[in-house]
């Protein structure tokens, strides 16, 4: 086994990307105290020439995520400091104590020293000391990770087969490339996956196909010390694991008014059900309220086992109206950002099965809405088929209604 001995180094900030060098600069000190000397530089040092620093001596815009190396070509180091102020940054040595690197973070717009002592190359121990300076970003952004735009992802937690992986970044990164390359992904059992920006701080990702069960998931966001575009860097890395449950998939079909419930691939439930009426009118600031249903792949976004449903979140404002709605909804999973919900409505269960008539949500049975509620978790799939609407991809998390070649 490899021993290691801890030294102590300074730091204070976070990090930036640039290539790094190693010291060697003419500004550089360096001190060596050969036996009986009077303690004066001299050009013989041999630190100077055994040891090398990176980064370079006076580096500038240093990213604090390479951190430093000390290597001797000759002798053995001694020691390794490497300090801002009074603080100091946690590093290792090799057993054949030839090679120092840090282990502690450095911090972004801080100037560091490194002083590094070599022995066994003359009579003396000799020491080299340089400086170098991390980059002040302009801006840092930090990523987080998303069950969806309403929920964060719980670590360790257990989601549906049509689960994305969801990042949100603090600030759009004008390098999306290397905000994607700065992601590290690990699958149990492997399966390919592509990377989708919904938006500009949304990145998705996902199989071409649902996950399989009991799949592991653990995604790294290294993103401290990257170059992120436009003077921006990484804040900070972040990480999440989850695991793929069984597969639950619900296929409501607005011809046949049921809902197909899938377990595992095996059916377990055929639910009589009612979807979006059709039509529309204008809301009170003139939008067009559409209450169809949209078709496509849904996955479950929340559960609530009451939900307060008003009109006036779609601009149906006016009591009188016959579309008027403002009241407490039991079992109600959300499937859709405009929405769309499972949920229980006793009111309609004579249509249910027989037409639509909603406001664009499932109604189900009480029985069956609590079925949905203690069966399904968030990323299950609830896919709608046969009506004119097309669920978007950004309402929700409708990625996998986006053709593979195109994702």
């Amino acid at each position: 086994m490899i021993k290691r001995r801890t030294l102590f180094v300074t730091a204070t900030g976070f990090a930036a990307g640039t290539a790094l060098a190693a010291c060697g600069s003419a500004s550089e000190t360096t001190q060596w105290n050969p036996p009986g000397g009077s303690g004066e530089s001299s050009s013989a040092n041999p630190a100077e020439a055994d040891i090398t620093v990176t980064p370079a001596a006076d580096a500038k815009n240093v990213s604090p995520g390479d951190g430093v190396v000390v290597t001797a070509s000759a002798g053995t180091l001694q020691s390794v400091t490497v300090a801002a102020g009074s603080k100091s940054v946690t590093g290792a040595l090799d057993t054949d104590q030839k090679t120092w690197r840090s282990t502690g973070k450095l911090s972004y717009g801080t100037t560091y020293t490194v002083t590094a002592t070599l022995a066994g190359v003359g009579d003396a121990p000799a020491t080299k000391t340089c400086k170098f300076t991390t980059v002040k970003p302009a801006k840092q952004i930090s990523a987080t990770f998303q069950a969806n735009a309403l929920t964060a992802m719980k670590s360790n937690g257990t989601y549906g087969v049509g689960q994305p992986i969801c990042i949100g970044f603090s600030s759009a990164p004008s390098d999306k490339d290397a905000a994607v390359k700065a992601i590290d992904v690990q699958i149990d059992p492997p399966v390919e996956i592509r990377w989708h920006w919904i938006d500009g701080t949304t990145l998705h990702a996902r199989p071409e196909k649902y996950w399989a069960k009991g799949t592991k998931i653990t995604v790294k966001a290294k993103l401290f010390g990257v170059a992120l575009g436009k003077g921006a860097y990484g804040k900070s890395d972040n990480s999440v694991s989850f695991t793929i449950g069984a597969s639950h998939i619900a296929i409501a079909d607005s011809n046949t008014h049921y809902m197909k419930v899938y377990v595992d691939g095996n059916l377990v439930k055929n639910m009589p059900m009612s979807m979006g009426k059709g039509g529309s009118v204008k809301g009170a600031n003139g939008q067009t309220v559409n209450f169809e249903t949209n078709s496509g792949v849904h996955v479950m976004l929340s559960k609530e086992r009451v939900h307060h449903m008003s009109s006036a979140s779609i601009g149906i404002t006016n009591k009188s109206d016959p579309n008027y709605y403002d009241e407490d909804i039991d079992y109600a999973c959300r499937i859709s950002y405009s929405g769309e919900f499972t949920h229980s409505a006793p009111w309609s269960v004579g249509d249910q099965g027989k037409r639509n008539v909603s406001h664009g949500c499932i109604n189900l049975s009480p029985a069956n809405a609590t079925w949905i509620y203690n069966n399904f978790q968030l990323g299950d799939v609830v896919e709608v088929q046969h009506t004119s609407r097309k669920l978007p991809i950004w309402n929700g998390l409708g990625d996998w209604n986006t053709p593979w070649s195109q994702y």
